[in-house]
């Protein structure tokens, strides 16, 4: 940092009832031209700053990135009911998820947050354990020693394949046809080092044509999956108990084309998406770091020696819960979360109105080094000794938290532990790609650019 941004960025002693520092005098010039040129860029300067609330004008919205796990927990968690996720969310993705469990508020988020539970029960997520580790082998079994791959299709066409298998129940297949191009198009879109990400979805740029195309035939989609599973006898749809005919249980009047449309796309992105980036982050990490990577195949190979991992098997393999702590500490492909209070509110001493959108970023408060030591080294052994008891609640968050946090939390990690699981029993891989990586704060935190590693077949 030069001596100028270091200057500006310096905040002024709290006093309560202040307005929280702002990064930069001329918020064109120091907000929305430095987000549109680095995203990550402009997020570490927030985490550069001394003070924990750090304001900011981003293409006219203001907010304030909130940067302390107490306060982290104060919004999500002891205060919850006097924020909600805001015009921000609502602005961008509304059209497509606005009528989901993501942004849906109240009662009906309520409502719908009840009925979609028993998918995620503990027990019955844990019969989807040899669906989870049948098609990571049959991922492997594709692969040949010496190959090098672009990671990242891989594991989306191995999520995207447990996902439809487990949680919905579809033909994948046809479903992801069209959900591929829709979701490139959204990540296009979103990405806020281009302008499409601040411009209406009603402008005509090449983006939003191609977005509002491919959201058409996704749509089209899945009215004919909907349609298909209601043509079903009612025998047949009761012994299901798949999301997506849960959310066909719920009375017609409030599960419409239009909600169910918004509700499987919610599923269907955060449901794959997120976790296809935790495994290519997770082989980008252990190619990169081969003694934590040896220290994993050696607590495989004697806990499971030939035989596949078990729901059951993870409670026995300590070292690749820390694996997968780390990735999601380093990595989060949720970066952020995003809330507006409701009400006016005092947080970190700061009076916030109700215009003022909060990013509480992950990306920042998991690497920071208050926390942390080392806190942008791959370390999975931090997590040996009992760190989560150290570490303040909300240091910790890849799942967000408070009642909103993650449905799909518990499913999430099971898949990502036993697909990493199964696919290290057969094979090592090789640095190809080296840090620092490029990446992309798109509808989540993705790689900019391929992930490649090189397999050596165990």
């Amino acid at each position: 940092m030069d001596a100028h941004q270091a200057a500006v960025d310096t905040p002024e002693p709290v006093t309560p009832g202040d307005r929280p520092p702002r990064l930069g005098r001329v918020p064109f010039v120091d907000n929305t031209v430095a987000m549109l040129r680095d995203p990550l860029g402009f997020y570490d300067r927030a985490g550069a700053h001394e003070a924990d609330v750090v304001g900011y004008n981003v293409a006219g919205t203001t907010g304030c990135f909130v940067c302390h796990p107490d306060l982290v927990e104060q919004v999500l968690v002891t205060e919850a009911d006097a924020y909600e996720k805001g015009r921000l969310l609502q602005d961008t993705l509304g059209q497509f998820i606005g009528e989901g469990l993501f942004l849906l508020e109240g009662e009906e988020w309520q409502r719908q947050r009840t009925a979609l539970q028993p998918a995620f029960y503990r027990e019955r997520i844990a019969t989807y354990g040899e669906t989870m580790t049948d098609f990571a082998a049959r991922t492997a079994t594709g692969w040949t020693d010496s190959q090098r791959i672009d990671v990242l299709p891989h594991m989306q066409s191995l999520t995207l394949n447990i996902l439809g298998k487990t949680l919905l129940d579809v033909d994948i297949e046809t479903t992801a046809d069209a959900l591929e191009p829709l979701l490139d198009a959204l990540r296009k879109r979103l990405d806020p080092r281009t302008l499409s990400a601040y411009v209406p979805l009603w402008v005509p740029t090449g983006t939003n044509r191609a977005v509002n195309h491919s959201l058409a035939d996704f749509q089209s989609t899945l009215d004919d999956v909907i349609a298909a599973r209601q043509r079903e006898d009612a025998s047949a749809r009761e012994a299901r108990d798949d999301v997506l005919s849960l959310l066909l249980s719920l009375d017609d009047e409030t599960m419409d084309r239009e909600r169910l449309g918004h509700q499987l796309l919610t599923f269907l992105v955060a449901g794959h998406d997120t976790t296809a980036l935790t495994l290519t982050y997770a082989w980008f990490l252990l190619a990169n770091n081969p003694k934590c990577q040896q220290r994993l195949h050696e607590e495989l190979d004697a806990t499971l020696g030939s035989s596949r991992p078990t729901p059951e098997d993870l409670f026995e393999l300590p070292y690749l819960d820390a694996v997968l702590n780390e990735v999601l500490r380093l990595y989060p492909p949720a970066f952020t979360v995003f809330r507006q209070p409701t009400e006016p509110v005092t947080l970190g001493g700061y009076d916030l109105s109700t215009d003022a959108q909060l990013t509480l970023p992950q990306w920042l408060v998991h690497r920071d080094e208050r926390w942390y030591d080392a806190p942008d080294a791959f370390r999975p052994e931090r997590w040996d000794d009992d760190l989560d008891a150290s570490l303040p609640e909300y240091a910790y968050y890849p799942f967000g938290g408070g009642p909103r946090h993650c449905i799909g939390m518990r499913f999430a990690r099971m898949e990502a532990k036993l697909a990493l699981a199964t696919i290290a029993q057969q094979y090592a891989v090789e640095a190809v790609t080296e840090p620092p990586l490029s990446l992309a704060m798109q509808i989540t935190l993705s790689p900019a650019e391929p992930v490649e590693v090189r397999l050596r077949e165990r």
